[in-house]
């Protein structure tokens, strides 16, 4: 037992470097020891060594009086000079190498949101994160922080909220029936049904646009006049069902897919509704333009193929998560195209037959050089002028490089968590039929096997996305690149 008298700062009950279940007797002198038993796990720390950090907790209970030591644990045993924590063993095994040798570093384990609480709880702030583990810490939080899905981006309805309204049945299959294709055959049908007029809608508003008397020497068939009103009629009767069957209605209202259904119909009834108030009169001269107009905001229809469509809606959130990126590339380009613009104009503005006749002028031809478009209407003729065109190219394709491999990273990751998410929407699913005895509902044991069959299918598909997310993660970064 000489060895609790030791110099090291650190004891361990068993000469294990984290944890012990061995009596606390073998410890000669207790006093300057604290037992600390975390998670049922027995750990012993020197008061000296926790001294040296007096801004932590076990710091502040190593220096404490006996009246405040509940302020800092759970339970403890002042004869045996024992303290009790109710928090993770795990996680304490680095705190425990942190006191030992002033460094704090991760392990791919842990989740980083977890491990972010439990140092704050023992008063270590995560700046003290080494080195070598802070780069890949900080990326993970933040992807995971990003991850989270936002209200307005959910359309989650949990089944309580149709608990006490009227019809709760009724709303219940009407709203499974318009919000999870997975949840039957014939929700997968209406879902199918919504694209298929989503894709109607925009031919037909092309085919509309068309200057028939021009160029066939006829009008616009009736058909595609007949044909917009069914697809605005079945946008409305959606849109319409789904307000009635949701409880909460300023919820729904503030929902960003639901915001774009309006939108999508809105111009119809507003376009209809001008044409019959002016249709016949020359009062209102621009009254032409703005119907125009309106009309052509019903391409916001091609929207609406997010809320079916897993790609649509991981563009939405990688651009909702890369503003910060995507402003940087936007003042990175202003910036060039602001340089790149002013010297082509001193240079060429003086030429005979110069296309640079302004400073705007030049503005465009920096735009289109540095996006690699280059139509060719603005072009330097003096060879200094090409050669700071060709600074110019080569400046714009490495600025857009930039942030290229962020944005495709947010994109994939914001994939594979949405396909993660519908697979266990229909897992869920899959397991409540299940549940409720839907096999012996269906009245025959080929009806059951199916629905087993379903089932094991969705825990199938759950692991192979998982697995598939966590090969691409590696593969795209290697194993100092995990998420």
């Amino acid at each position: 037992m000489s060895h609790a008298s030791s110099s090291s700062s650190l004891v361990s009950l068993d000469s294990s470097v984290f944890f012990s279940d061995t009596p606390v007797s073998c410890v000669r002198e207790p006093l300057d020891f604290l037992l600390v038993n975390v998670g049922g796990h027995c750990f012993v720390l020197s008061q000296e060594l926790l001294a040296s950090h007096p801004e932590t907790r076990l710091g502040k209970l190593a220096s404490c009086s006996r009246d405040s030591v509940m302020e800092l644990c759970d339970d403890a045993d002042l004869l045996r000079n024992e303290f009790f924590f109710d928090r993770s063993s795990q996680a304490f095994q680095y705190v425990m190498n942190f006191y030992q040798t002033g460094h704090l570093h991760v392990s791919e384990e842990l989740c980083e949101i977890s491990f972010l609480q439990e140092i704050q709880y023992w008063g270590i702030d995560e700046v003290r994160i080494s080195t070598c583990c802070r780069e890949r810490y900080y990326r993970r939080k933040e992807h995971k922080e990003a991850l989270d899905l936002r209200p307005d981006l959910e359309d989650d309805d949990d089944d309580e909220d149709f608990v006490g309204a009227a019809c709760p049945a009724i709303r219940r299959r009407l709203w499974d029936l318009l919000e999870k294709p997975e949840s039957s055959r014939a929700a997968r049908t209406f879902g199918s049904l919504s694209m298929f007029f989503v894709v109607v809608s925009v031919i037909n508003m092309v085919l509309i646009s068309l200057d028939f008397g021009e160029e066939f020497g006829v009008s616009p068939p009736m058909l595609l006049e007949a044909m917009e009103y069914v697809c605005v009629v079945w946008f409305t009767a959606e849109l319409a069902l789904r307000f009635l069957c949701v409880r909460n209605k300023c919820r729904f209202s503030r929902s960003i897919p639901n915001v774009i259904d309006l939108m999508a119909i809105l111009p119809f009834y507003v376009t209809l509704a001008v044409e019959n108030l002016h249709g016949g009169s020359t009062e209102l001269e621009n009254m032409g333009r703005v119907v125009q107009v309106l009309r052509l905001l019903r391409s916001l229809r091609m929207l609406k193929l997010g809320r079916h469509s897993t790609g649509l809606k991981s563009l939405g959130m990688t651009i909702a998560q890369c503003y910060e990126e995507v402003g940087v590339l936007l003042l990175f380009l202003g910036v060039g195209i602001s340089i790149f613009a002013a010297a082509v104009f001193a240079l060429e503005y003086d030429l005979p037959a110069t296309t640079f006749t302004s400073v705007p002028a030049a503005w465009w031809w920096a735009t289109t050089s540095m996006t690699t478009v280059g139509y060719g209407d603005v072009r330097p003729d003096t060879a200094v002028g090409k050669v700071l065109a060709f600074l110019c190219i080569l400046s714009g394709i490495l600025i857009l490089a930039l942030p290229i491999a962020i944005i495709n990273d947010r994109f994939s990751a914001c994939y594979f968590t949405l396909k993660v998410k519908e697979a266990a929407v229909r897992h869920g699913e899959m397991l409540k039929r299940l549940n409720r005895g839907s096999i012996g509902e269906t009245g025959s044991v080929g009806g059951g096997a199916n629905l087993r069959d379903n089932y094991a299918r969705s825990v199938l598909e759950m692991l192979r996305l998982q697995g598939r997310e966590r090969a691409s993660t590696r593969s795209s970064g290697g194993e100092e690149l995990w998420w």
